[in-house]
């Protein structure tokens, strides 16, 4: 019998080059980002078997933040330990928050140019369909059966209907799947993602064997001290400069609260982001949020980086005596900052726990539930885009419990609808990537521009 062996473990500096090249090319989302890391991890390299690539991403669904970025820092530290993890989450981000930087600068500095809306009118449509195809594709994998169908329209009531705090959406499905699974785990087999089992079980570096870091409470302790200090460091500059009453300390108290209830990534919390960012806090003008989602749809990388142009803009608009330029990128920093120094503090101190779970029904169970509870999310998000894209006027109907956005059908706007249609028909008809379709888009933009 033919016995398969193990790759040669990778360097350090192998596996630098290794998470740069997927920083660099991490485009399309979780979803193509995931399947990049399959790819060059798991295909190519052969430095995660599928078991436990698999596992590790099933841990970081149930974690607030960006999955890909969170999936990548898991790797990195089976790998290389704490070093191996902050250079694999700090690659993937660090290409796209560049990007980001430079077009939310050109954003801010030149948005009321005509030939700039009409590009933003573009990728708006764009962006709609990308939407609804990313909560087609998360839909297919997530709902199996008759329970994660329920869960999936529950989460969309609640969001849409009820205007039910997102947490709390989350929360309850993530109950329920773990109560659930303990009883009957046939009833949420399939939800998540699972490793084909037709598929060829290659040795691998890390394989169901490889030695794990002993949890402990001083382990812990320590973790939660150096990355919970360090989440927080920004506020001491912050404050003795300019006090506690500024948009800096807001920024950074606002995405804080986002690290910790962004399940589901960009997609599932941009709703909610764009409620306070334009409502209460006003940063933004109504529609901006989607300019952003465009521009961070353009860009490698996570696409919660759309948090870091909302940073971006608040500090702009509002610089504390900083020209407005320093205001922007300090705002985008600091917004980025405090949205991924969490993502490491949720890796490094329950990685080794998971690990040490990897065959617990419930929390299988209770993965399933909130991945077919974020299928529910990326509806309502899809929802709201289309009313904001399609409609110029947005209003609400609230009468009792109900609390839903409710267009004004008279405000229809028809080039609006046919970009989205050629969206739509790039991306399912003719199989385009998300660059191609968004350079389409805003070309579509300009040319309706000049038409009218």
């Amino acid at each position: 019998m033919t016995v398969d062996t193990k790759p040669a473990y990778p360097s350090f500096s192998e596996a630098l080059r290794v998470w740069a090249k997927i920083g660099l090319l991490s485009f399309g989302g979780p979803a193509g980002q995931i399947a990049l890391m399959h790819k060059e991890l798991v295909e190519e390299r052969r430095w995660i078997s599928e078991s436990r690539f698999l596992h590790a991403l099933n841990y970081c669904m149930l974690l607030p933040g960006p999955e890909a970025q969170q999936l990548a820092t898991y790797v990195g530290w089976l790998l290389h330990g704490w070093r191996g993890g902050v250079a694999a989450g700090v690659l993937f981000v660090l290409p796209g928050f560049f990007v980001i930087l430079a077009l939310a600068t050109s954003y801010s500095l030149f948005q009321q140019v005509d030939w700039v809306n009409a590009i933003f009118f573009g990728l708006k449509a764009a962006v709609l369909a990308i939407v609804v195809e990313a909560l087609i594709r998360v839909a297919h994998r997530a709902l199996k059966n008759s329970l994660s169908y329920g869960l999936a329209a529950f989460a969309f009531l609640a969001l849409f209907a009820f205007a039910v705090p997102f947490p709390l959406v989350v929360l309850g499905a993530g109950l329920v799947g773990y109560l659930v699974a303990r009883q009957r785990s046939d009833l949420l087999t399939g939800g998540g993602h699972k490793s084909n089992a037709s598929a060829p079980q290659m040795a691998a570096v890390i394989d169901q064997n490889v030695s794990e870091v002993d949890p402990s409470w001083r382990r812990a302790l320590m973790v939660t001290g150096v990355w919970g200090g360090l989440w927080v460091a920004p506020l001491v500059p912050l404050t003795l400069l300019w006090g506690w009453d500024n948009a800096f300390v807001a920024i950074m108290g606002f995405f804080s609260q986002m690290a910790v209830v962004t399940f589901g990534g960009a997609y599932a919390v941009l709703a909610y982001v764009a409620s306070e960012a334009v409502g209460t806090f006003g940063w933004l003008q109504p529609g901006e949020m989607l300019d952003g989602l465009a521009l961070a749809e353009t860009t490698p990388g996570p696409l919660v980086l759309v948090l870091s142009f909302v940073g971006y803009v608040a500090g702009f608009r509002d610089p504390a005596g900083l020209p407005n330029v320093w205001g922007g990128v300090l705002g985008a920093s600091l917004a980025t900052w405090v949205t991924f120094v969490p993502c490491f503090l949720w890796i490094f101190l329950g990685a080794p726990y998971i690990e040490r779970l990897r065959s617990n029904v419930a929390l299988v169970g209770a993965l399933a539930a909130i991945t077919a509870a974020v299928v529910g999310v990326i509806f309502n998000l899809a929802l709201w885009f289309a009313l904001h894209v399609l409609f110029r006027e947005v209003g609400r109907i609230e009468a009792g419990p109900l609390f839903l956005a409710w267009p004004n059908w008279t405000t229809l706007d028809w080039t609006a609808v046919a970009l989205t249609i050629v969206a739509g028909m790039a991306l399912f008809g003719l199989h385009w990537g998300v660059l191609r379709t968004l350079a389409v888009c805003a070309l579509g933009g300009l040319v309706v521009q000049a038409l009218l």
